[in-house]
């Protein structure tokens, strides 16, 4: 059993919750996080890349000089790839990157994910973290309370909240993601994870419901 600390927003440790490891699989297959999260950023790559090959670039088709009496090595059009200005030789071609891996995998390296934070101590459970209003400042003060400062954090609420997205967004290396939106790469590319605890509750009901 995982006892995490839980605490309030001035970094005031106001109670606990113990978290059961078969909740989140119970084990960390790395190969599985690996494959998830290169599909993950197999998805993000635009893939518009496109270079001329020799029937594209401007030139004639024509012979440069006769294959055979002057003395050199025989030579075709000026638009081959063994010439400046040439075409490519293998030019690139726009393509689609992506791909897809079944949802169960995908489900299960999410959570394998969460619970590598949750072991290696990288976690932060806060009892809870609503703004009446936008307030970059107060999001900060959070932070800093924390001891989470000057570290890339992703904070995770329990539903979409558009005031703490706007209070988050303008701080550097920070995300604001709610629990049913995170995937294993926003949780591995960020050091560490502000967690609310109704996002946790509902991440472990989730998982109990999908086991």
């Amino acid at each position: 059993m995982l006892n995490l600390p839980v605490f309030d927003r001035t970094g005031s440790q106001v109670g606990s919750v113990e978290i059961d490891p078969a909740e989140f699989g119970g084990e960390i297959n790395r190969q599985l996080l690996h494959d998830v999260v290169v599909m993950y950023q197999a998805n993000r790559r635009q893939g518009t890349v496109k270079t001329k090959n020799r029937g594209e670039v401007a030139g004639s088709n024509k012979k440069m000089y006769r294959q055979k009496g002057t003395g050199n090595a025989r030579m075709g059009m000026k638009r081959t790839g063994k010439r400046v200005g040439g075409g490519h030789t293998h030019a690139k071609r726009p393509r689609d990157f992506g791909f897809t891996m079944p949802k169960k995998m995908i489900r299960a390296a999410t959570r394998m994910a969460i619970l590598s934070k949750l072991q290696d101590n990288e976690a932060t459970v806060i009892d809870a973290l609503s703004l009446a209003e936008p307030k970059t400042k107060e999001v900060t003060a959070v932070l800093k309370a924390l001891k989470l400062d000057g570290e890339s954090c992703l904070i995770a609420s329990a539903k979409h909240d558009p005031v703490l997205y706007l209070s988050a967004r303008n701080i550097v290396r920070v995300k604001v993601s709610p629990a049913a939106e995170l995937n294993a790469l926003d949780l591995l590319m960020q050091k560490r994870l502000l967690i609310t605890r109704d996002a946790l509750e509902s991440l472990r009901g989730k998982t109990a419901k999908s086991a």
